[in-house]
């Protein structure tokens, strides 16, 4: 057997064991976590926090196009009542990544709906 074929059968080999190795790995580890964004036992409740925005027909919409774009004058009032009852606690949940955003949109629909409270 020439050297050609042994090298071809180790390789061969080598990778079939790294598969199978890594696919058992995989099924022995748990789903990783964010730590940061979720954390366990947090009294806070996500579904309920991003289901009152869900509740009016396009208002997530309208808030991810405001986020992306910076432009806030195509919320609707009814997005901002909405935005604006939600609790503060939530925010940090839902807008993790940008913590000066929601009291931004909570200043500019006090502006929209003129009885809805601004952010302290």
């Amino acid at each position: 057997m020439g050297s050609k074929a042994v090298v071809s059968i180790l390789l061969m080999v080598s990778l079939c064991g790294t598969i199978f190795f890594t696919q058992g790995v995989a099924e022995m580890q748990k789903p990783p976590t964010f730590p940061g964004l979720f954390p366990p036992g947090s009294p806070v409740d996500l579904v309920k926090c991003w289901s009152s925005l869900f509740n009016v027909e396009g208002c997530v919409l309208e808030i991810a196009k405001s986020i992306f774009s910076g432009k806030f004058e195509n919320i609707e009032g009814a997005c901002c009542k909405a935005f604006s009852a939600l609790d503060a606690n939530c925010w940090p949940q839902m807008f993790p990544l940008n913590p000066f955003f929601p009291p931004l949109l909570k200043d500019i629909c006090a502006r929209i709906v003129p009885n809805s409270p601004t952010h302290n």
